[in-house]
């Protein structure tokens, strides 16, 4: 069994040193050849081995040595080694070990002296600490100060050993006396320590002795008088009004780290707004000066926790807060503005907005280098200003038209953003309508995304209501499309057939021809010719003026059909919209007939051989549609494709708002106060002498208990929902564990109870671990005495979202029998519910993530279910999952059902999962549930758990 050593260094298993040869080095002269020997011995001893022959030589040959390397590695030596026998009485040899470290104490060289203090605080043995004492308490007035502080440790840790105010019952006393007169900061604050672990109520009275002091002492002090001050307050909440005097003081210390400690010490002692308002403050104020991103991301946390408990206090810091958006890092700005976009009110959302909108117009002049980061950063600005926008639409007006210069972005992501935003407004705000409209028709020609046109031009074909609107929405598309067609082909006639002649078209300026000869449906040959301009090629890698290619035009002929039919659609829109405006019937006839040959110039491209692949049977249908509808127009579909469009998007709207405000309420906390809770009534104490922040705090503290933000009901049933047994009620050895689940690690409280007559000696709680989990503590003996008990705590690292299997078995003996008994204790299953939780993420992130997971888990329906949404709650009830889509899209009865589910990981793993699910005719359902991860453990532990519960019910 290993044993613990604060020494930690590289063993090679596969070359071990023996013993007789560690002896010979040992014995020699030489001072490196006996610290070679020194530490392989005590790798050795670190891996198992015993070597019982080697005390005899270390105490002869090591023992008398000067050397200070010597000296340190005899110390971690004497460290290792079993020091009692299998009585746990101490071994005789040990006195040659007293006698030594009795020397060491009263030694002249002041590191021999201070190393071997530090060695007497890992000593547990009284028998070798009692004849110590005395030096030990010599120690505590040498000059130098590298020995009080290891006296001062040495002295504490010996008090706090079970028998050890009988070894040493004066030691409050000294440590205060010393602590009084010292100067070295560090031995200063071990005897603070000191007193603070053995000695509260000391430690206490020189404090508040000091208090006007405290800002003078150094930071190492005044940290452990934050810890104190903690501990004090929890303990004794009526008291803490002079501590929190303390803490206060504290927050203009030049330390950092004391001032960070402070802001959290008065945040969880508080509730009154003078001590949030100053944590705030203060977290603020490390935001601006700390240049780390963890710090930073850490402080962030901080506002974090602050907002959910504090948003009045906290809205008034918002533009601090705001400003770490100085920093490069994605993840600090994420985070700024996630707090803050929570924080927005009608007191600051002006402030807020102009200050997103100078970000955004900053962005505008990265270089290069920053191109792309700066995209990123632009996207996300334009997603807050998105969000504020919704919930204050008076503020619309005073962004939309900055950010519409960013409809023809390089970064698309941040385009789309960016125009989806402009259709939102352009609904929700009547009053910019056709200033927005305007804004559209001169800058369409920038947009080059496919995405971003066929979003623009669905708002141009809606929200073009005027004449003049309409008028210069088809011209705009007329001019983004260039000239008509698409492509010419030319027929060279042979002599002895005749020949068809087909018109050739006038290519625009920027055009390159290529020619070739193709086979006519007649047999005949001819030369097919068609603009290459932009087929297959970005308009952006263009060189010279093939740049200058019209959007739309480029992006249709590099095979974009979908995009096509988007035209097509809002082309007949316009139309439509300006036989109703439009008086002169001759105007209305020639744009009818412009927009027919746009869409069969569409059709004709999209069947000829020069297109990159051939149109698609849905845009092709979409077209055709568009040329009939034109063709022959009755007031159903007139209606449908003018009114019936905007007033679904205007459902749309409504129902996303809707949803987001139910989430609200949810996420508000109900919680009722208990009949029998005692109620303080402040007005009626004594007020002198109180400070107003101590008045805040009864008022603050007095809220909380009326609305029962201090009960804990809930917790008690979660606590014993999660009590796993371990053993049988029929075992000798009773064991059941309650499992705590962090973020990163698990905490095992294992009890166990000793059921029979006799005593159990060297009990050992041995575990072990499958899957990314690692045992962090190693197992120690404990003596369980007849019909007791005994908490034994185990902490398990996790290093990823995948489901673990803990397992293991309680090893003991008895007087009786000399064997070990060995009680096997049931498995601990570790489940991935305790690592995701709901998250939600917009539709064009979630369809990014699923092109780009690698991993992907398929799992069968197979359910009781017979009802569609019944199976969707069951799962998402079961998966801890937020369901993404709308509750309008899962309505009505047609059986069939398909849904995105989303959640997010501890570690910030995401996963995706895609239920499509089908009511067969013997109303079993049927279908598919497919997991998408960016890791192997994620997707397979989800299927797993999706396995097991899809049947339904408790099963």
């Amino acid at each position: 069994m290993e044993k613990p050593c604060t020494l930690l260094v590289h063993f090679d298993k596969g070359t071990p040193a023996m013993a007789n040869e560690i002896k010979e080095a040992l014995e020699g002269s030489d001072v490196a050849a006996k610290v070679d020997a020194m530490k392989r011995a005590i790798m050795l001893l670190l891996n198992g081995e015993t070597l019982p022959q080697l005390f005899i030589t270390i105490v002869r040959y090591v023992l008398p040595s000067e050397d200070h390397t010597v000296q340190k590695l005899l110390l971690f030596y004497l460290e290792i080694i079993d020091k009692t026998d299998a009585r746990g009485r101490v071994l005789p040899e040990m006195i040659l070990i007293c006698q030594n470290l009795l020397n060491n104490l009263q030694h002249a060289n002041e590191y021999i002296r201070g190393v071997t203090l530090r060695f007497l605080c890992r000593i547990s043995e009284p028998e070798i600490l009692e004849p110590l004492i005395p030096s030990v308490l010599t120690n505590l007035e040498h000059r130098h100060p590298f020995i009080r502080r290891n006296a001062l440790l040495a002295i504490s840790s010996i008090y706090r050993l079970p028998n050890g105010e009988q070894l040493l019952p004066d030691a409050p006393e000294l440590v205060e006396k010393a602590l009084s007169s010292e100067q070295d900061a560090s031995a200063r604050r071990n005897a603070f320590l000191m007193l603070c672990n053995c000695s509260q109520d000391r430690a206490v009275a020189y404090l508040l002795s000091n208090a006007d002091r405290v800002p003078e002492w150094p930071d190492l002090l005044q940290m452990a008088v934050v810890d104190l001050i903690r501990k004090v307050c929890r303990a004794n909440r009526p008291d803490k009004g002079r501590h929190i005097k303390i803490i206060i003081s504290l927050l203009n210390s030049p330390s950092t780290a004391v001032v960070y400690e402070c802001a959290g010490a008065l945040v969880s002692l508080s509730s009154a707004p003078t001590a949030v308002r100053a944590a705030a403050n203060t977290y603020c104020q490390l935001l601006s000066s700390q240049s780390d991103n963890n710090v930073r991301l850490i402080i962030l946390d901080r506002l974090n926790e602050l907002r959910k408990s504090h948003r009045e206090v906290m809205s008034e810091v918002v533009m601090d807060v705001l400003r770490a958006l100085s920093s490069p890092n994605p993840d600090v700005r994420r985070k700024v503005l996630d707090i803050v976009l929570d924080l927005v009110s009608t007191k600051n959302v002006d402030e807020v907005v102009l200050f997103l909108k100078k970000e955004v117009v900053k962005t505008q002049a990265a270089g290069e280098s920053d191109k792309d980061a700066g995209g990123e950063y632009r996207q996300m600005l334009v997603q807050a200003i998105h969000a504020c926008t919704i919930k204050f639409p008076e503020v619309a007006g005073s962004v939309v038209h900055v950010l519409m210069d960013f409809l023809g972005d390089s970064n698309v992501a941040s385009a789309i953003d960016v125009v989806i935003f402009v259709r939102e407004i352009i609904e929700t705000n009547p009053k910019l309508r056709v200033s927005m409209i305007q804004r559209l028709i001169d800058t369409f020609y920038q947009i080059r995304a496919a995405r971003v046109c066929s979003c623009a031009l669905w708002i141009l074909g809606e929200y073009s209501l005027s004449l003049s609107e309409v008028e210069a929405a088809i011209s705009t598309i007329k001019q983004c499309l260039g000239e008509l067609p698409f492509y010419s082909a030319t027929e060279d006639v042979e002599p002895s057939t005749e020949s068809t002649k087909q018109p050739h078209a006038v290519n625009s300026s920027v055009t390159t021809s290529s020619r070739r000869p193709v086979v006519l449906a007649d047999g005949t040959y001819a030369t097919q010719s068609a603009a290459s301009e932009a087929a297959g090629v970005a308009p952006s890698v263009l060189p010279g003026s093939l740049s200058n290619i019209p959007n739309l035009r480029s992006l249709i002929l590099s095979g974009d059909f979908f995009l096509a039919a988007v035209v097509a659609s809002t082309l007949t829109k316009l139309v439509l919209r300006l036989e109703e405006v439009q008086p002169a019937p001759a105007e209305t006839n020639k744009a009818c007939s412009a927009a027919l040959l746009v869409m069969v110039s569409m059709l004709q491209f999209g069947q000829s051989g020069f297109a990159p692949h051939p149109i698609d049977d849905d845009s092709y249908d979409r077209v055709v549609l568009c040329v009939r509808l034109l063709c022959n127009t009755g007031d159903e579909v007139r209606k449908v494709w003018l009114e019936s469009c905007r007033q679904s998007f205007a459902k749309m709207l409504a129902e996303k708002q809707f949803r987001e405000t139910e989430e609200l309420r949810a996420k508000a906390q109900i919680s009722h106060a208990q009949p029998d809770d005692l109620i303080d009534f402040y007005h009626l104490k004594s007020r002198k002498g109180m400070s107003q922040l101590e008045l805040e705090d009864e008022v603050y503290d007095d809220l909380k208990r009326a609305t029962g933000e201090f009960t804990k009901d809930a917790d008690d049933a979660s606590r014993l929902n999660r009590i796993l047994q371990l053993t049988g009620f029929s075992d000798p050895v009773y064991a059941e564990a309650y499992v705590t689940v962090h973020h990163y690690d698990i905490v095992l409280d294992v009890t166990i109870i000793n059921r029979t007559k006799e005593t159990l000696q060297n009990l050992c709680l041995e575990l072990a671990t499958m899957g990314d989990l690692k045992l962090v503590d190693r197992p120690q003996n404990y003596t369980l005495a007849p019909e007791s008990s005994r908490q034994i705590k185990a902490n398990i690292k996790v290093s990823s979202t995948e489901t673990g299997v803990i397992f293991g078995n309680i090893v003991y003996e008895t007087s009786n029998v000399m064997e070990r008994n060995v009680v096997v204790l049931n498995d601990i299953h570790i489940d991935i519910m305790d690592y995701i939780s709901p998250a939600t993420c917009a539709d064009v992130t979630f369809r990014n993530m699923w092109a780009e997971f690698e991993w992907e888990n398929k799992v069968a329906v197979s359910t009781v279910i017979q009802d569609e949404k019944e199976f969707l709650e069951h799962i998402i009830k079961s998966t801890n999952m937020k369901c993404l889509t709308p509750p309008s899209a899962l309505e009505g009865d047609c059986g069939f059902l398909a849904a995105n589910l989303y959640a997010k990981s501890v570690f910030g793993e995401d996963a995706l999962v895609n239920i499509s699910v089908e009511k067969q005719a013997d109303g079993k359902l049927s279908g598919y549930i497919r997991i998408r991860s960016k890791t192997q453990g994620i997707a397979l532990s989800l299927g797993d758990k999706i396995t097991l519960k899809q049947k339904g019910g408790d099963r």
